[in-house]
């Protein structure tokens, strides 16, 4: 018996990067990381595999990140990096308005949009 696991796919003899499993009350497929051992319900799938894995119409495919691999941006990180370029940009007279209680005692914020803040730099 090898000790590489390979993927559960008919036919298909590379080795497995990811594990497939079911939540059916969810109708849910939760792809994620090797599991550490084989499991009878769970699939084991080849990177191939398991790029272009699809699930049944309803149903839902949640990928889970592997931590060693490399995160990249989501949609929703660039434009609120974008939001906050925009609010950076806008005249001191438009921003100044817009600070609350809490956000005014701090000196070196000059603006907030969701989690990230405009700090006005140290030299002025």
């Amino acid at each position: 018996m090898s000790p590489v696991r390979r993927c559960s796919r008919t036919a298909c003899g590379r080795p497995a990067v990811a594990t497939l499993t079911y939540v059916y009350a969810d109708s849910t497929a939760v792809l994620g990381p090797l599991a550490t051992y084989a499991e009878p319900h769970c699939y084991d799938l080849c990177a191939e595999h398991s790029e272009r894995l699809t699930a049944p119409r309803g149903w839902e495919v949640v990928r889970l990140l592997d931590g060693s691999a490399p995160a990249r941006p989501s949609g929703d990180d660039l434009e609120a990096l974008a939001n906050a370029v925009r609010e950076a940009a806008r005249p001191q007279e438009r921003r100044a308005g817009t600070g609350g209680g809490a956000r005014a005692a701090d000196p070196m914020e000059v603006a907030r949009r969701g989690h990230l803040r405009v700090l006005r730099s140290p030299d002025n």
